[in-house]
C-alpha cells in the first residue's frame, strides 16, 4: 500500500452532528477516512480532555471547569497500581481485552462508534486515528499548584502510557472491523513547537524523546504507521531521529523549517518516510477564503522546491508526499471546514494527474 499523494485530514471538525461529520468524511476521504473530534457536540471532545477517560490521577473540578492531576490520595496509588498492572498485561499480549477499560466512549467521542460501523462496511485502504502527544497532554494538565504534569516523572509516565493505551485500543478496533486496512495513528503535538522557549526552559530533550519513542514503538509494534502533526516551527530532526513514519507540518507557513535538516530529510524519505504537507490553511480564515486549487498546487510545488534546492531528488519527494490541511478544522464554520477538506482532496487528485 502506498500513501503517495493521498489526502489525509487532521482530527477536528466543527459539525454538531456525528452523522453529518462522518457523512462528509466518507464522501471525501473514501480511502483514507478519519474519525473526527467534534468539540461542538461536547466540550469533552477537546483534544486534551478526550483522552483523560480512566487515566489515573486526572480529576475534573466543576468549580473552575478544569482538569487537574491529583497524586496525593490513597485512591491515586490504588488506581496507579491497577493501571500499571493493566498496562503490562495488555502490552505483553497476556490480556488485550483490558484495553476496553481505556476506550474512548461518549461523551468523549460521539463519532468513534459510528466510524467503526462504517469502516466495517467500507473496508478502506487506510484508516487514520489519532491521540494527543505526550508533551502537549502533559503540559496542558497541571497539579493544583499549577505545575505541569510533564515536569513530574511519575505523572509524565502515566500520561504517556495512558495515551499509548488509547492508541492501542483504536488499533484493536480498526483491525477487528477492517483487518486488511493499513492503520495510521497521528500523534498531535501542537505544543512541541514551544520546546526550547523560555516557558519550557527546564524541559530536557531526552524527556520528550523518551515519551515519543514509547508511543511510536507501541504503535509500530501493531503494524501501524506513526505520524506526528505539529502546526508550528518544530525540531524535525528530533522527530525523524525518534522514528516517526510521517511528518505533518504546516506547509502554508513553515515549509522552510523542514529544509533546515536536508540530510536527515533525504535519509528519512529514502527509508520510506512520508511528508504530509499541510498546504490548505485552516488557522487563517482569510487565507482559506482566498484559497483555490491553483493556489494550493503552487504552494505544494514551492514547498517541494525548498527541499530540491537542498539537493533532495524531486521524484523521491513526490513519491513520499501526502497532502493535508495545515491543522484541524474544528475552529472554522462548517462552510469553511468543508472547503478545506474539499480542497485537500482536490489537491490530491490534481497532483496525482500531474505526477503519478
Amino acid at each position: 500500500m502506498s500513501l503517495s499523494l493521498k489526502p489525509l485530514a487532521i482530527g477536528s471538525l466543527p459539525h454538531k452532528s456525528a452523522k453529518d461529520a462522518l457523512d462528509y468524511v466518507f464522501e471525501l476521504f473514501k480511502n483514507t477516512p478519519f474519525w473526527p473530534q467534534l468539540g461542538n457536540v461536547d466540550k469533552k471532545e477537546d483534544m486534551i480532555v478526550q483522552y483523560t477517560q480512566n487515566i489515573p490521577g486526572i480529576v475534573y473540578d466543576k468549580k473552575c471547569d478544569k482538569y487537574f492531576f491529583e497524586a496525593d490520595s490513597d485512591k491515586f496509588f490504588e488506581d496507579v497500581e491497577t493501571f500499571y498492572s493493566d498496562y503490562e498485561l495488555i502490552t505483553s499480549g497476556e490480556d488485550v481485552s483490558l484495553l476496553d477499560k481505556y476506550a474512548i466512549t461518549p461523551p468523549y467521542s460521539a463519532a468513534f462508534g459510528e466510524f467503526i460501523t462504517r469502516i466495517d462496511k467500507t473496508k478502506p485502504e487506510f484508516i487514520k486515528g489519532h491521540v494527543t502527544g505526550p508533551f502537549t497532554f502533559g503540559v496542558a494538565i497541571c497539579d493544583r499548584d499549577g505545575r505541569c504534569g510533564f515536569f513530574d516523572d511519575t505523572l509524565r509516565d502515566i500520561a504517556t502510557k495512558g495515551l499509548i493505551l488509547k492508541a492501542l485500543w483504536q488499533i484493536k478496533e480498526f483491525k477487528k472491523h477492517s483487518p486488511n486496512s493499513k492503520i495510521i495513528i497521528f500523534v498531535d503535538e501542537p505544543a512541541v513547537c514551544q520546546y526550547g522557549t523560555s516557558a519550557f526552559v527546564t524541559v530536557q530533550k531526552s524527556q520528550i524523546t523518551e515519551t515519543f519513542e514509547q508511543v511510536i514503538s507501541a504503535i509500530q509494534a501493531e503494524g501501524a504507521l506513526a505520524g506526528i502533526h505539529c502546526c508550528g516551527k518544530a525540531d524535525w530532526e528530533m522527530m525523524i531521529d525518534v522514528g516517526f513514519n510521517i511528518l505533518n507540518l504546516d506547509a502554508y507557513l513553515y515549509a522552510q523549517n523542514l529544509a533546515l535538516y536536508p540530510k536527515k530529510v533525504d535519509n528519512f524519505l529514502r527509508k520510506g518516510g512520508y511528508i504530509a504537507w499541510g498546504v490548505v490553511p485552516t488557522l487563517d480564515k482569510d487565507a482559506l477564503e482566498k484559497m483555490d486549487i491553483e493556489k494550493a498546487v503552487e504552494i505544494f510545488k514551492n514547498a517541494v522546491a525548498v527541499l530540491t534546492s537542498k539537493g533532495i531528488d524531486e521524484n523521491l519527494i513526490i513519491k513520499q508526499s501526502v497532502v493535508s490541511p495545515s491543522c484541524g478544522a474544528g475552529g472554522l464554520d462548517i462552510a469553511l471546514a468543508k472547503k478545506a477538506m474539499k480542497l485537500t482532496v482536490e489537491l490530491s487528485e490534481e497532483l496525482n494527474k500531474k505526477y503519478l
